[in-house]
């Protein structure tokens, strides 16, 4: 997975995560963690949009860069989809599973979609 390295500001119930590499990339939140994750957010964004394009990505600084600056710095993963779907065999609770199948529906999706949004997003949150 590549890793973009973020910079982090901001104090009480506001903050930001610029990624250098990437300008106009940006992510907030009202704590780091959610900052963090918004940014990540962006960062697949732009760069499915440039791969759409036909534009590359530019290759990451390293944290190394970044931290001499002084700035607070945070790494940021860029997970992509590849377009190519795999089927899985997985197994849940009874009641979880109706649970998620009742979480996609009052969201307009199908099962897969939101196990895949729910298991991106736990991925790139690092937790």
């Amino acid at each position: 997975m590549t890793y973009y390295v973020g910079v982090l500001d901001g104090g009480g119930d506001v903050w930001g995560v610029r990624i250098p590499d990437i300008p106009g990339c940006v992510g907030g939140g009202e704590t780091p963690e959610a900052a963090i994750a918004n940014a990540a957010e962006a960062v697949r964004d732009v760069a499915a949009h440039r791969r759409e394009g036909g534009f590359a990505l530019p290759q990451p600084m390293s944290l190394t860069e970044i931290m001499a600056s002084g700035e607070i710095a945070v790494m940021i993963p860029l997970l992509l989809d590849s377009g190519r779907t795999v089927r899985a065999n997985v197994s849940f609770d009874a009641a979880l599973l109706e649970a998620i199948d009742a979480a996609a529906k009052a969201r307009g999706i199908s099962r897969s979609a939101f196990l895949a949004s729910a298991a991106r997003g736990k991925i790139m949150a690092g937790t």
